[in-house]
């Protein structure tokens, strides 16, 4: 087998700190705001002109905080509840032989400021520090295959979860205007339902936490039902 070097060209800013609350597939939660850094050997506009004709771009990263974790030939996909083992290169899963992820997301902009070349995306599904290794511009006529089938994946993951925020959540949210679209990036994280499969199967209340953004963020899940009790700046 042979081995091959590769060179990260940038690496994303997302708000997104921990694994945790990350949608599974890019663009479900469209307020994920993140920006595409470059490193110094390719921080020259030459590199992208012309990509800001296209609307959605491919990037091809690296797991880069489960690659020294090896591989799994057999892997649980969240989506079937983790009850049922599917090969991995049947799935998304994060444990691969080469640790490659790719996702689709929107480019929103190129922005050059003070010597610095980056990317403005959303609907970013990505680590931050993720190390990007290439860039592709999104060409519908070719890679949108409507007659495409998805087998377990078929249709866009739904659930039922409803949010509320605590009065001190609003007042925090209201206060900062850093996000304005913060209350509604958090609700749709967590219509989402970021909790481990497992979690899913337990009555009562459960309690959980996530830093998105520098913010931490507390919330309790009761049946379907999340509810926002805390929002603090780290």
């Amino acid at each position: 087998m042979s081995d091959y070097q590769l060179t990260a060209i940038g690496h994303i800013h997302s708000p997104y700190k921990q694994k945790f609350a990350i949608p599974r597939q890019p663009r479900l939660v469209p307020q994920a705001k993140a920006k595409l850094v470059f490193t110094a050997d390719f921080n020259r506009e030459e590199f992208v002109r012309g990509l800001d004709e296209f609307s959605h771009i491919w990037l091809l990263f690296r797991f880069h905080e489960t690659a020294d974790k090896g591989y799994s030939a057999m892997v649980r996909p969240p989506r079937l509840g983790g009850n049922e083992r599917k090969g991995v290169f049947a799935t998304r899963a994060t444990f691969r032989p080469n640790a490659i992820g790719m996702s689709a997301v929107k480019l929103e902009g190129i922005e050059y400021k003070n010597g610095q070349l980056s990317l403005l995306l959303a609907g970013i599904d990505l680590l931050d520090g993720t190390p990007i290794l290439d860039i592709k511009p999104y060409l519908p006529y070719s890679d949108a295959m409507i007659e495409a089938t998805a087998g377990f994946a078929d249709t866009r993951p739904e659930t039922d979860m409803t949010v509320e925020f605590s009065q001190a959540s609003l007042d925090f949210i209201a206060k900062q205007h850093s996000y304005p679209e913060l209350q509604d990036f958090i609700s749709n994280v967590l219509k989402q339902d970021p909790r481990p499969a497992y979690k899913k199967q337990y009555d009562g209340e459960q309690s959980y936490g996530m830093t998105l953004y520098d913010f931490n963020i507390r919330w309790q899940v009761n049946d379907s039902h999340n509810y926002v009790s805390s929002i603090e700046k780290n």
